[in-house]
């Protein structure tokens, strides 16, 4: 009797379906897996370098990710031609929100000839017109409003024959700084994965004094030298099969080259714009995971331009992508 029960027992195990762990294996192999390391995450689909905020230190590119808050200690020496030196330090910080919009403001102190005061106060928005790759070059609308805070410590050009010196003269008579509009196109584009690329078209008017008038382009080229795996990957699977993108590298040293070409016109030269043409290397070190400095050594290459112009960029980011966490896929992987 005993052995007819365990034979029936065996019978019955045997009979059971054995399909369970198989198709625990394909509910997992359809999920969607993302791994972040070290960098921020992409900001709809784009790559690290260009989900930052500032792409160099002359460009912007496309948007942060939403949540992501990004802050920037900024500084440019001119070498002016005609004039002492003149160095500006901007503080920025800039807000990742939904729907591909950013806002940030920004906060500008200047010093020349042993003045110093705060120069202006802006605020700024941005918006991406789509998530990344599905416009070519992914156009981005930048807009900002500078409030004057301080007066004009010198003229824009030459110095004008006026008794005591254009600087002083400048200095005495305490003309307040207008306010001011700009408006910018961003595109950016990776391309191949070996060269990062970025282009802003800006208009900036004042909206009082001499109505002074800038517009022009700046363009930044950067190669990284120096590539760690990638530090976000996504893995899909479907009826086709397992697909992996990646969404960024992680870039801790890069070289490149940019310029800007500004033209610069007031109510009384409006027919006879001045050119300022600034050209040279840039390089940019990521120093830890969200730390980057970027720093700029460019020359005048038109008279009107200074001799030269340095920036530097030092600039941290918080926000998602510090440590392993789930979240949306690049438009590359998506509905697969």
């Amino acid at each position: 009797m005993r052995l007819t029960s365990l034979l029936f027992l065996l019978a019955a195990f045997s009979s059971l379906p054995c399909s369970a762990p198989s198709a625990r294996a394909q509910a997992a192999a359809g999920e969607n897996i993302i791994v972040t390391g070290e960098q921020v995450g992409s900001a709809y689909g784009a790559p690290t370098a260009f989900s930052r905020s500032r792409f160099s230190n002359l460009t912007n590119a496309y948007v942060l990710p939403p949540g992501a808050v990004y802050a920037g200690l900024i500084y440019e020496g001119d070498a002016l031609h005609f004039n002492r030196p003149q160095h500006v330090f901007t503080q920025e910080v800039e807000i990742g929100l939904p729907y591909r919009f950013n806002v940030a403001i920004e906060n500008s102190a200047e010093w020349f000839r042993g003045t110093s005061q705060d120069r202006n106060f802006s605020v700024e928005a941005r918006y991406a017109f789509a998530d990344w790759g599905k416009i070519p070059l992914n156009p981005t609308l930048f807009v900002e409003y500078k409030f004057g805070l301080g007066d004009i410590l010198h003229d824009e050009g030459p110095p004008a024959p006026l008794a005591g010196g254009e600087a002083q003269a400048f200095l005495a008579m305490h003309k307040p700084l207008p306010d001011a509009y700009e408006i910018r196109l961003l595109l950016s584009e990776d391309i191949s994965d070996k060269l990062e690329w970025a282009l802003n078209c800006f208009f900036e008017q004042e909206v009082g004094g001499d109505l002074g008038r800038e517009y022009g382009f700046a363009q930044s080229l950067v190669m990284p030298i120096f590539a760690g795996k990638s530090d976000t990957s996504v893995k899909s699977s479907d009826s086709k099969g397992v697909a992996e993108a990646k969404v960024s590298r992680n870039e801790w040293l890069k070289i490149g080259v940019e310029t800007q070409l500004t033209l610069f016109t007031d109510k009384g030269i409006r027919s006879t714009p001045s050119p300022r043409w600034i050209l040279g290397p840039t390089i940019a070190w990521k120093p830890s995971r969200n730390t980057r400095i970027d720093v700029s050594p460019l020359f005048g290459m038109t008279a009107d331009a200074p001799k030269a112009s340095v920036f530097v960029v030092v600039s941290y980011l918080f926000g998602p992508g510090g440590e392993a966490h789930e979240g949306e896929a690049p438009a590359s992987t998506r509905n697969r």
